[in-house]
């Protein structure tokens, strides 16, 4: 067992094999650890995370990693001792004896391609496929999918050189000594065998995710049967479809490149593959929710870059984060530039324009009529979860307290003072961000001269950012000690760790990162950067600077 930081509020738990993690994910399921918010088994790894920086400390420290590892290794070997555990599942599905009974129709693109890899005809891959028990080990890359282990040694190959840009949803693919089920759309690397009409995710199901670690599944050979029948529930209303008994609100008249409706996420769900979500800048979140009175994390819009919107009667907002104030254009005073961070009363017909540039947050009195996805209204882009993006037109009915009337019992609240935006705090001269990073956890994997260029050289936010992660591109790529022969099996995943792809410039991942992920991580974000990093906007400089865990 090898202990090592991830970030400032996590620690990966390297071991042996697969069947040493599942072990563990049941140790810790019957006794869990202090404060741990979330366990995220993979491959060869366990990812354990705390709400904070301060819980980590308080639970373990990380001064006392050691001790630990002792905590671990104990729970392990009492896991040992009572042997293996199986998880049923559950959902509205064949349940033969505890086994997941999943139909496939083997006809995928890549069945020819397995054959040849390992030696087989494609019927006795097919036969290979079927023929024994697959136990989900772990969940990630999207909600619902997950990782199947304990099928036919033979059928061990490895990902396609370059991946699909689409897998349909369905499909089911191997890679190594792994399986799985695409359950939506996606990109993809595995080796396609088949697809399956079977749901294996699904919101309106409790649980959503049909597979769960722990759960047994057996592939059913149902090929040359017509697929079934497209069906089911009609697509959710999007956030803002215009109604006529709208009352106080807000209209999009332009949403900019990305509007999202955003809160403070549905931490504490990856077993079901999801990840947190959540406002890029949380603190802004909280600082605009407060300026007009509500809870921290009521449901406000978060705007990647520019956003104008019109009142519906009288209503109270404030907003926070951004790169510079926004704009009022009011029939009856004209137009003027107000301050971010403090509360602004807006009458019918006004407009307010937020400038672009760094994401920015608008949080009304009351906040947002919009549904619960699992708890949160939040958007989670690369899961599909939550309100639809916001287009031109929609109007946003507001939550319970909502309307304001100026003169009414409640009482505008002197404006607090504005305080400085994330990217205000770090900013180290006009235009350069510094972050502070805690290297690892797989720095090792790395020559002797990249972890010194991570820190040393410029890196730049490229146009390919959004809420899952931003490509950086420095002047010199980081080099790994192997060069790009050597595969990482599927590990644990946090906001805010650099993720670097064979071509060495590294990925930032945001708030809607996968959860786990399958290339090295050579540094996270610290935790008091991490609002900063998610507000970064394209071509933003950026330099890091190491600091230690705690």
């Amino acid at each position: 067992m090898r202990l090592a930081p991830v970030g400032s509020a996590a620690v990966l738990v390297e071991l042996p094999d697969l069947d040493a993690v599942l072990a563990l994910g049941s140790a810790l399921a019957g006794e869990p650890l202090p404060g741990v918010v979330e366990v995220v088994p993979a491959a060869r790894t366990v990812l354990l995370r705390w709400a904070s920086a301060r819980d980590l400390r308080r639970a373990a420290g990380l001064q006392e990693l050691q001790e630990l590892q002792e905590q671990l290794e104990r729970r392990l070997a009492g896991a040992a001792a009572r042997g293996p555990e199986r998880a049923g599942a559950s959902g509205d599905v064949s349940d033969v004896g505890g086994v997941v009974e999943v139909p496939v129709r083997y006809d995928g693109e890549d069945l020819t391609e397995v054959a040849r890899l390992t030696g087989l005809r494609p019927a006795e891959v097919v036969r290979a496929h079927t023929g024994t028990d697959w136990t989900v080990a772990f969940t990630g890359f999207a909600p619902g999918f997950a990782y199947l282990a304990g099928g036919d040694p033979a059928l061990r190959v490895p990902r396609r050189a370059t991946p699909r840009t689409r897998v349909p949803a369905g499909a089911v693919g191997l890679a190594g000594e792994l399986s799985g089920i695409y359950p939506r759309a996606s990109p993809g690397g595995w080796q396609l065998l088949g697809e399956t009409d079977l749901p294996v995710w699904d919101v309106e199901r409790d649980p959503p995710a049909l597979l769960r670690p722990g759960a047994r599944v057996r592939f059913v050979d149902v090929t040359g049967s017509p697929p079934a029948p497209v069906g089911g529930a009609q697509p959710p209303r999007p956030p803002g479809s215009r109604a006529p008994e709208v009352g106080c609100g807000l209209e999009v008249l332009d949403p900019g490149p990305s509007t999202l409706v955003q809160d403070l996420g549905r931490p504490g769900l990856s077993d079901l593959g999801v990840s947190a979500s959540g406002a890029r800048d949380r603190a802004a979140l909280r600082r605009a929710n407060r300026a007009v009175g509500n809870a921290a994390g009521a449901p406000a819009l978060e705007a990647a870059s520019g956003l104008v919107v019109a009142a519906h009667g009288p209503v109270l907002v404030a907003v926070t984060g951004g790169s510079a104030d926004p704009v009022l254009r009011s029939p009856s005073t004209g137009e003027r530039t107000t301050p971010r961070g403090a509360p602004l009363p807006l009458d019918d017909g006004d407009v307010l324009v937020l400038p672009g540039g760094a994401p920015s947050v608008l949080a009304v009195r009351g906040g947002l009529d919009v549904p619960l996805v699992l708890g949160s209204a939040s958007r989670d882009v690369l899961a599909g979860l939550g309100p639809e993006p916001l287009l031109a037109g929609a109007v946003l009915g507001l939550g319970p307290g909502g309307r304001w009337l100026e003169g009414s019992a409640a009482v505008l609240a002197a404006p607090e003072p504005v305080t400085p935006g994330a990217l205000d705090v770090v900013l180290g001269g006009v235009a350069d961000v510094v972050l502070d990073v805690v290297l690892g956890p797989r720095d090792d994997w790395f020559d002797a001269a990249s972890v010194p260029l991570l820190l040393e050289q410029e890196w730049r936010v490229t146009p390919r950012v959004d809420r899952v992660g931003a490509r950086l591109e420095g002047a010199v790529p980081l080099r790994r000690v192997d060069g790009s022969s050597r595969e990482l099996p599927s590990e644990g995943a946090v906001r805010g760790a650099l993720q670097v792809p064979p071509d060495g410039q590294p990925v930032l991942f945001g708030p809607d990162h996968p959860v786990t992920g399958g290339y090295p991580v050579v540094a996270c974000v610290a935790e008091h950067h991490l609002d900063a990093a998610g507000a970064l906007p394209p071509g933003a400089v950026v330099r890091f600077r190491a600091v230690a865990p705690g």
